[in-house]
């Protein structure tokens, strides 16, 4: 039986309780965040493959094939677990880094 329950249109904090309590669900909660960071490394580095393959940079022609979407959910969700393990609001930090970068000088 499935006790998660992400709900429709979720929050950013929504997402983050979901994944904290999917961790405990899962049993990952007793990964360290030493773990979450390399697992979420390695996600990074599959999502730069597909980003390479979409650009015709692909080398690995046995490789498995993901897309593009899935990856960035892996992302995503190791992004958040690792928010919960420092106790990070991500929503707030976003809204507060973004206020600092509104008054950057930005150079293209």
């Amino acid at each position: 039986m499935n006790s998660l329950n992400l709900p429709l249109n979720p929050t950013l904090k929504e997402y983050q309780s979901y994944i904290a309590e999917m961790m405990k669900v899962r049993g990952f909660d007793k990964n360290s965040i030493v773990e979450e960071m390399l697992i979420m490394t390695e996600e990074v580095g599959e999502l730069a493959k597909v980003v390479r393959k979409a650009h015709g940079m692909h080398m690995d022609k046995n490789s498995v094939q993901s897309t593009a979407g899935e990856e960035l959910a892996d992302v995503f969700s190791f992004v958040l677990s690792i928010s919960n393990y420092l106790g990070v609001d991500l929503e707030q930090a976003f809204r507060d880094k973004e206020e600092k970068n509104k008054k950057r000088t930005w150079e293209k």
